[in-house]
């Protein structure tokens, strides 16, 4: 549980990143996305798919609003220890 909120507190520093007009969408979008994950069946999708998933889609964001996609390396480190 430790690494989820882990993972969530980089994704959410990756937010802070983006235009301020688009922040709450992310934000929401991010929160929505880590509450579901908490009712994930664990036998079909595990974390590290789960974790592999944010990390991905961040770089996405990162790449869509032009900002160098170095400043998803912290998120990288947490995601795949």
């Amino acid at each position: 549980m430790k690494k989820v909120l882990r993972v969530y507190g980089g994704v959410l520093r990756l937010v802070r990143l983006l235009p301020a007009d688009t922040r709450p969408y992310y934000a929401k979008y991010a929160r929505e996305n880590f509450v579901n994950y908490r009712e994930v069946d664990q036998s079909e999708t595990s974390l590290d798919e789960l974790f592999q998933r944010a990390y991905n889609h961040s770089l996405w964001v990162l790449k869509k609003y032009s900002i160098d996609e170095s400043a998803g390396k912290k998120l990288k480190e947490i995601c795949f220890e």
